[in-house]
This record gives structure tokens, sequence and C-alpha cells, in this order.
């Protein structure tokens, strides 16, 4: 591993890609912690602490910058709700299909409306988000110097353009960085949080002892966890396809043996990012509207038993969805027709198409059932340890973090094959 990091960075092109990913994301984690114009920023981390679990686990996914109402408080959630929106839309709205599928002119249409979304979903949070801190629950003294109005003003757009440099920095991680940059920006704010989150754990107790033991356990338990994740995440289901015979000229083609490889969980770690998402956008609508029954039943879907149904139900939903969008059966089963291909026992044309699908969906389940019980077990021991280990380390934390690290790792080894060299996988 460590000789594969030191060939990455042999490769020029591919050591300028690595510095400026590492670059984007540590300017990400600095704006983490400059606080908003008008915000005193001692009196909220105070008032902060005496949050529920929504706007904690809120404050997880932004890494810390919610808890310090920085530039960056709203994080890339408004992003990833608006991706959620266009990729339901795509299934409704007609001419959003059309785009979907028009190739790149269709996807810098989608793109281009994502963004849009985005800054509206980033400008309705960052008002509530002011409206929640300025009432009485919080009972936060803003800035007196200049007048009140001017003050929302101007915190309002503070959040919303922090919003857009966070979208800005994930696209140009995307295109001349290394990986996802949406994926990376939640990858490091969950890592963020582990380094405060193992000190609240050894103190939790108060044996010094103890808490020291029952931490190790934890790391322990993880550490056993990872590679039983990592082996369903690169598990595949290969459909086997073989190629008839034919004469083109003086050569004899075709002949050959391959297969479709078909990912146990091809979705990754959408359907975590995506359940997380919806079930914690009624966290974001209480802190919009700050109404009685509203934040009672954000809190609902923030922890016990509602929260875990709702996130085994979802990661399952999505894990479905999202392989459907990525995955064509039809276009599949035409490419496989035109190169004179055949899945072994099974008729070209509709019966081809009905096979990949059959075989998608009984692949897809076990993938989504292990996912979404990898998120709520953690979720429940936390639920009744309070061990911010737990939930810094939960099943939704670890999946992301393992899932964006073989994603990236991915894209490195792919790069280093293009100058012969044997990548991270061997």
């Amino acid at each position: 591993m460590l000789r594969s990091i030191l060939d990455a960075f042999k490769v020029p092109e591919l050591r300028k890609k690595i510095l400026f990913t590492l670059a984007i994301l540590a300017l990400y984690r600095f704006g983490a912690y400059v606080p908003v114009p008008g915000i005193p920023f001692h009196e909220f981390a105070t008032a902060f602490q005496d949050t529920g679990v929504a706007m904690t686990m809120l404050d997880l996914f932004t890494g810390g910058a919610l808890s310090n109402f920085s530039v960056f408080s709203l994080g890339i959630m408004p992003y990833i709700t608006a991706s959620i929106i266009m990729q339901l839309m795509q299934g409704v709205i007609p001419a959003v299909g059309r785009w979907a599928r028009e190739g790149d002119t269709g996807r810098r249409k989608i793109t281009q409306v994502t963004r849009y979304l985005t800054l509206g979903l980033g400008l309705i949070n960052a008002v509530g988000y002011l409206l929640l801190f300025k009432s009485p629950a919080y009972g936060v003294q803003f800035s007196t110097e200049v007048p009140e109005a001017l003050t929302n003003i101007i915190i309002v757009f503070t959040l919303v353009a922090g919003t857009a440099f966070i979208m800005w920095m994930g696209e140009l991680i995307t295109q001349r960085g290394i990986g996802n940059g949406m994926s990376l920006i939640i990858f490091v704010s969950i890592v963020s949080r582990v380094p405060s989150a193992i000190f609240s754990s050894v103190n939790l107790t108060s044996d010094l002892g103890t808490g020291i033991a029952l931490t190790l356990v934890i790391l322990a338990v993880v550490l056993v966890c990872i590679p039983l994740i990592i082996f369903v995440e690169r598990a595949q289901r290969r459909i086997p396809v073989n190629y008839a015979k034919r004469v083109q000229g003086r050569k004899m083609m075709g002949g050959q043996s391959t297969y479709i490889p078909l990912k146990v969980n091809a979705a990754g770690v959408i359907p975590i990012i995506f359940a997380s998402c919806l079930i914690y956008f009624p966290a974001q609508l209480a802190a919009i509207f700050n109404v009685d029954w509203l934040t009672t039943f954000a809190n609902w879907c923030s922890t016990g038993w509602l929260n875990w149904l709702l996130t085994v139900l979802l990661i399952v939903f999505f894990a479905y969805f999202y392989t459907s969008m990525v995955f064509n059966p039809e276009e599949t089963a035409d490419n496989i027709r035109k190169q004179g291909g055949f899945i072994p026992g099974v008729r070209p044309g509709t019966a081809t198409v009905q096979y990949i699908k059959n075989v998608i969906n009984r692949v897809t389940l076990p993938g989504g059932i292990f996912i979404a019980a990898i998120a709520v077990v953690p979720t429940i021991i936390f639920y009744f340890t309070n061990n911010q280990l737990i939930q810094a380390f939960g099943g939704t934390s670890i999946l992301i973090m393992i899932g964006v690290a073989l994603d990236t790792m991915s894209k490195i080894e792919s790069q280093l094959k293009m100058y012969n060299y044997e990548g991270f996988f061997k």
C-alpha cells in the first residue's frame, strides 16, 4: 500500500491531482471554523450543546461547522437534497427524463438546474437556521452594532454563499482532482469528528480505565467489521456471456467468453447518503418553521424505532432505485445482441432483458439489507449507550467512509495502471 502511494506521487499528473484534492479539502476544513459575521461564537457554542439528536446528526455531516455556525454551516446537504429531487424528477417529468438520455448535453442541463435548486434550498435552510437560533429556545443575541435587518441579510447571504462555495469545491475535485468531490467532502466531515469522539468516549465514565477499555473495544469491533464491509462492497455476481464465431475478411472473430459483473451493492454509499438526507429533512423543516409538533416529529425521525425502520426501508428502496438508474438491462441486452453474444441457456431479446432484471433484483436485495443492517445496528447501540464514538463510527458513517475510500482508491488505481504500475488492489 505504501509503495503504491509512493508510485502515485511519482506520476506528475497524478501527483498534481492528489495535491489539488488535498488542498481543496483543507480549504473546506478551514472554512468550517470561520464564523459567520455578527455571531457571538462562545454564546452560540454553549447554546448548541443543549440541542436535540437531529441537530447533532446534522452537525456530524457538516464536520462541526453547524455547531460553530461557520460560513459552511449548511454543509453539502442542500446539494445532495437537490440531487435527490432531480433523480426523482427524471421518472416524473418527461423533459427531465429526456435530458438524462441526451448524453453530455442533457447532463449539463440537469447539473445547471441542480445548482439553482441547491441555492434555493440553501436560502430556505439559512433563513430557517436564523429564525431557529434567534428563537427563545436558543436565546442567542446577535450583534447589535448594526441594524438587525442588515445583520440578518449578512448572515443569510453568508450561509448561502458558503453552500455555493462548497458546491463549487466539490465540482472542482470531481473535474480536476481524484474521486467524487461531494463524497470526499462528506468523508472529510465525518472523519474530522472522530478525534473528538474518541476523547468523549474515554471521558464518558468517571473511571478513566473503564473509558479507555470501552473505547478500545469499540475500535476493535470497527476494525473487525471493516473487512466484512469491504468484502460485500467488492462482491460481484457474474453473468456469463458467450460470443459466436464469425468471419471478417480472412480473420476469424469472436468465439470467446466473458461476463457481466453485477455488484452486490451497485449503488455504493448513495443509498446511505440519500436515506440520511430524507430522514433528517424533518429536522431541517423544524429548524425553518420552529413549530413544536414538527420539532417533536423531527426528533422521532432522528432517533428511536421510527428512525431505525425508516432507515432500513429507505436504504433498501434507494439501493433498488439507484441501481435501476445506473444500470439499464435493455441497453445491455441490446449491446450483447449487436456484438453477436448471448447468455448461455437464455434466448436473445426480451428473455435476456428479463433474465438480467431478475438477477439484479436478487442481487440488490441482500446488498441493500446488509448495508441497512450495518447502518441501523450501531444506531441502536448508541441509543442505549450514548457513546459519541459509536455515533461517529456508526454504520452510516463507516459505510460512507469505506465506500468513498474504495471509490477513490479505484480511481487512483486506474490512473496508476495507465503508467504500468500495479495499483492498490493486487
